[in-house]
């Protein structure tokens, strides 16, 4: 009888592994459980799955632009391994303010009076809500008392900031006079009024909802929680008249002209930058949010600072349809995507000979503009090659439905052409 072979030291097997370009510690762990496992040649795959655990680079062919899983807008930013002005004043030499530089470039954009960001724009509510309205009650449209995903639901951000939530008027329809009403009660202490927007759904038919302007005539003071980040809803860097997606949407400069004395709004979606949450409006209002001790705790980091000072001065000097992506994207006219994706087919057909150019409607995505689309084109191959292109060196996340795989081009940056190419001809081997 031939002795079972050993398996080889934990060490020795880790160090297989080097290729991988995994840290030598995790090797040891991943080499630890395929030995105990007793089954060591499986270290390899163990190791390059745990690599794609990690957070990587993939090309979005999913055709929705702000897509929540891949990290919605996508954004490039680089800097220097420096030091950088974060809370240091260059003209006094002392401490300064973190909010001072982007507070003032974004309310410039929002033509308000002052401005500060937090992490996201749940956290602005929250601190907003907080720093205004704790211990006393804030009238919300029953329409608009909703669940935005992940869990942030209006109630529940309310009861958390120590405010108290006055449910006004129906879910379908709400008008000014049912805030009136509710702000007249004996036993209500308003101390503003917040209006939400849905972002991820839409009633429609039979309904009726209070305009910012509207709310304005009120005696106590209206945030608007914008939500999606439209700076401007005539899209001045765009050519032409704004795209009819975008009707309806609420944007920054409108809201605060009709009369918002507070806004928020997040920043990695149709303003197209990093994650973050924008407070701007009447300048008292801003500055007792960055007096509440939660802002501290809210507040952004030097790269996400230095992010959004980068996007805010790309809208300022008017280069928003070329250097902010998500925009870019917007913009490319179908016959590029047509040019584009007949290319790909081509170069494909040899592996797949069912590919082919089809139209396709792209969505904004991440809860802006919902239930509305956008024209596009995509190239369509039949079979579900969904794991296999997931599996490519830079993955590729497309959709499938009815046994036919989808690449929406609008939602692909050209650079990433010959990735798909590349994809698609190893899913086809």
């Amino acid at each position: 009888m031939t002795a079972p072979s050993r398996p080889p030291s934990v060490d020795k097997l880790a160090r297989s592994l080097k290729a991988s370009g995994l840290p030598h510690p995790i090797l040891v762990d991943i080499a630890r459980e395929a030995i105990d496992a007793g089954d060591h040649e499986s270290a390899a795959a163990r190791a390059e799955q745990f690599r794609r655990t990690l957070l990587t680079p993939v090309v979005n062919a999913t055709g929705v632009l702000l897509h929540t899983n891949l990290g919605r807008a996508p954004l490039a930013h680089q800097q220097a391994a420096a030091a950088q002005t974060v809370e240091f004043d260059l003209s006094t030499g002392q401490r300064g303010s973190r909010q001072a530089a982007v507070g003032k470039l974004f309310a410039r954009l929002c033509g308000a009076e002052k401005a500060m960001v937090v992490n996201n724009n749940a956290a602005a509510v929250l601190l907003v809500v907080a720093a205004l309205a704790e211990g006393r009650d804030v009238p919300v449209s029953r329409g608009e008392s909703v669940e935005i995903g992940g869990s942030f639901r209006v109630p529940e951000v309310i009861e958390q900031s120590g405010a108290r939530l006055v449910d006004v008027g129906t879910t379908n329809r709400t008008r000014v006079a049912d805030y009136a009403k509710a702000i007249a009660r004996p036993d209500v202490d308003a101390a503003m009024v917040l209006k939400v927007h849905p972002s991820n759904y839409r009633v429609e038919g039979f309904v009726e909802e209070t305009s910012i302007a509207d709310l304005a005539t009120l005696n106590v003071p209206v945030v608007a929680d914008i939500g999606s980040g439209l700076v401007d809803a005539t899209c001045p860097w765009l050519p032409g008249a704004p795209p009819a997606w975008l009707a309806g949407e609420p944007a920054a400069v409108q809201a605060i002209a009709d009369g918002a004395d507070l806004i928020t709004f997040s920043g990695d979606k149709l303003l197209g930058g990093p994650q973050a949450g924008i407070i701007a409006g009447r300048a008292d209002l801003v500055e007792q949010c960055l007096r509440h001790p939660l802002a501290r705790a809210l507040r952004p980091g030097g790269l996400v600072l230095a992010a959004l000072q980068t996007t805010a001065l790309t809208y300022l000097d008017k280069r928003v349809a070329t250097d902010i992506a998500f925009w870019r994207m917007v913009a490319t006219p179908i016959a590029a995507l047509q040019t584009r994706a007949e290319s790909i087919v081509d170069a494909v057909r040899v592996a797949h000979p069912s590919a082919r150019v089809e139209s396709t409607e792209a969505l904004p995505g991440a809860g802006s503009a919902p239930g509305v689309t956008m024209p596009s084109v995509g190239v369509v191959i039949d079979g579900d090659l969904l794991k296999p292109l997931r599996q490519f060196a830079t993955p590729v996340i497309a959709r499938s439905r009815d046994d036919r795989t989808s690449l929406d081009l609008r939602s692909i940056d050209p650079v990433d052409d010959q990735r798909v190419i590349d994809a698609l001809l190893a899913a086809g081997r």
